[in-house]
């Protein structure tokens, strides 16, 4: 089964050396998702105008196959 790596940037930082065994990429998506959703939550007001967040979900070898950003900006 092949393993994934969520990667996050910005806000708080971590990069994942352990990884998950999933069947596929159409579940790494899923759980990016859904991970994504999770840490969005967990930043609880820590999120400001201006800054930037990222999800990276690379496969084994080392590769990104998918990317989530959320940008945020204050309007004039």
């Amino acid at each position: 089964m092949p393993r994934y790596f969520f990667h996050v940037h910005n806000v708080a930082p971590s990069k994942d050396d352990i990884g998950e065994d999933l069947p596929n990429d159409e579940v790494a998506w899923r759980e990016a998702t859904k991970y994504a959703g999770a840490l969005l939550n967990d930043v609880d007001g820590k999120f400001r105008p201006g800054q930037e967040w990222s999800l990276e979900v690379a496969n084994e070898a080392g590769k990104p196959i998918y990317f989530i950003a959320i940008t945020s900006k204050k309007m004039k």
